[in-house]
């Protein structure tokens, strides 16, 4: 751009002092015509910097998910291929069901097994509880009849035969009392734990079946969101593992973020909902309308990292790093399709400087249209 107002102010130059010859071509005009488009361009430039910066360095990043099984199975099916969009929910592979399927209905018998169970304690504990009220009124019963034929043995009209007799039923009912009641807590012991409303056994297989039936879902796995498959390995017949080290493939989200990144002292006029355009390689010729979403005020040298030693700075002072400035791409170019890794460069339009807004936009186009230029030899 500069370039080009040092052409169009040549040719001015040309033609009021050579061509038509209006004024004087002299030291004195001379050396006005050099430091005019020195001055101009330096003041134009500054000003660019600060109402209109620029960045040589615009990024497209995706959301990237390496696909990991939950489970350990066989590979039975891979309904994708590579580098194949899909939708969210569509099914990326399959792992063969059948071991979790017994699993799952191993543990459904062992529950309904386990309830029926439950249900025979419960009748079990009510026939304790007759049995002991039952024993409790007998011997209550014989404990009275001791002691009436007491009194009449002492009355001299009773039967000490008799006597004996209701003492030694007294303590035959006493015995049998006592083991009705133990055997009346044993089952309460067993009915006692539980987690919840559930008897703590059945908690125990309902835990069971509820993992089970989980790891069964994962036998299916689904997209997390829109976007691509890549680097697909996976193939129907191999041996999925649940290890995070080792992914089956790589799931690329269509969802991505748009940064660019400028120096620390070109965003103190920048603000959230400024507009922006960027042009980017993969679209020569084009400029992408966009807005400023928000400025991310945070970058690697703004962190010590947790040590027990000094912090060492070095014996020559860190490059000034940059600051990310997050850009939501604006209508009409919503659905423009963005490459994730696209690169590319970009401008900011502050509220101020209006006036000069122009030979930014200006310098972005000539650099897009450059983007059509393929520099290599081979």
């Amino acid at each position: 751009m500069e370039a080009l107002i040092l052409a169009v102010y040549s040719f001015f130059v040309w033609l009021i002092f050579i061509k038509f010859k209006w004024l004087p071509w002299n030291t004195v005009s001379q050396v006005t015509v050099v430091i005019i488009p020195i001055v101009a361009i330096t003041a134009l430039i500054l000003f660019l910097n600060v109402y209109a910066p620029s960045s040589s360095d615009v990024r497209v990043i995706k959301y990237v998910v390496q696909v990991v099984p939950q489970v350990r199975g066989q590979v039975v099916e891979v309904p994708v291929e590579g580098n194949q969009a899909v939708k969210k929910g569509d099914v990326l592979f399959k792992i063969d069901p059948t071991p979790f399927q017994i699993q799952v209905d191993t543990l459904s018998a062992s529950l309904a097994a386990t309830e029926g169970s439950v249900k025979q304690l419960n009748e079990q504990l009510r026939a304790a509880q007759g049995k002991t009220e039952t024993d409790r009124a007998k011997l209550e019963l014989e404990r009275m009849r001791v002691t009436q034929n007491r009194d009449l043995v002492s009355n001299g009209a009773g039967d000490k035969f008799t006597l004996e007799q209701a003492e030694s039923n007294v303590k035959q009912l006493q015995a049998q009392l006592n083991a009705d009641i133990a055997a009346e807590a044993q089952v309460r012991a067993r009915l006692g734990a539980t987690v919840g409303d559930d008897q703590a056994e059945v908690a125990q297989i309902k835990s069971q079946l509820a993992n089970a039936r989980w790891e069964l879902s994962q036998t299916v796995f689904t997209a997390p969101a829109d976007g691509t498959v890549i680097n697909l390995q996976l193939r129907p017949g191999q041996m999925a593992t649940a290890l995070g080290a080792l992914p089956v493939m790589t799931f690329v989200e269509d969802d991505y973020q748009v940064l660019a990144m400028f120096g620390q002292n070109e965003l103190h006029q920048v603000q959230p909902g400024d507009e922006a355009e960027i042009a980017l390689e993969t679209y020569p010729g084009r400029i992408i309308k966009a807005k400023v979403d928000s400025i991310v005020w945070a970058q690697g040298q703004g962190q010590i990292p947790m040590s027990g030693n000094i912090p060492l700075t070095g014996t020559q002072a860190l490059p000034p790093g940059r600051f990310a400035v997050r850009l939501t791409i604006a209508p009409p170019d919503t659905g423009v399709f963005l490459a994730a890794g696209a690169v590319g460069h970009g401008a900011i339009y502050t509220q101020h400087g209006h006036h000069i807004h122009i030979v930014r936009k200006v310098v972005l186009r000539v650099g897009s249209y450059l983007n059509w230029l393929v520099l290599k030899l081979h």
